[in-house]
């Protein structure tokens, strides 16, 4: 005699009845849970990093900053310098900060760390360059060419052997942000060098 099998056993169902619906009393897969566990997990930790915490970036702020590094990418890669692409530089964040970082390193000596020079401290060499007074002129290609071509007879050393084009963009590009593009320039020439004979 061959044994029968045993028949399956079925899940209980629910006393509950909807329009002649039943449904079975049956337990969720444990994959199942554990997706909806590490779901709710991560939503707080999604909410926490974002809302909570305000550490990573809203999607406006991640829209600006992709745009910035794009307006960076054609910047740098413009053939030539112009007026119009230093003023374009010193509204970049990118250009901004890395000029800081080299007039940080380079220039501080002279100028000072606000960029006020004389202005704020009697004893520095430097010019102001906040303000709209200017001695060799104040337009962005001015200031590009006074420092990579220096005037050595009012103590501006040549920087452009030792900087090269970009960084002397990006410190034009930083001491630019300190100004407006259509602002009156006044040209000083009690401090103008002498030219030499």
């Amino acid at each position: 005699m061959i044994p029968t099998p045993n028949p399956p056993l079925e899940d209980p169902v629910r006393p509950h009845t909807y329009d002649g619906i039943q449904e079975y009393d049956k337990r969720l897969p444990n994959w199942w849970l554990m997706t909806l566990y590490a779901s709710i997990v991560f939503w707080v930790g999604y909410w926490a990093y974002y809302e909570w915490f305000r550490v990573g970036l809203t999607g406006e702020q991640q829209v600006t900053r992709e745009l910035a590094q794009i307006e960076t990418a054609k910047l740098a890669s413009a053939p030539a310098v112009d007026d119009a692409s230093l003023w374009k530089m010193s509204r970049n964040p990118v250009f901004v900060d890395a000029g800081k970082a080299t007039f940080d390193a380079n220039c501080v000596a002279c100028h000072l760390a606000s960029l006020r020079g004389k202005s704020e401290n009697p004893v520095a060499i430097g010019p102001d360059l906040t303000d709209t007074k200017w001695t060799n002129g104040g337009k962005p290609m001015d200031i590009y060419n006074v420092i990579n071509k220096g005037v050595l007879v009012k103590g501006m050393p040549t920087w452009g052997p030792v900087l090269g084009a970009k960084k002397i963009s990006e410190t034009t590009a930083y001491i630019m942000s300190k100004h407006t593009e259509n602002e009156p320039i006044q040209l000083d020439p009690a401090a103008a060098p002498v030219p030499p004979k």
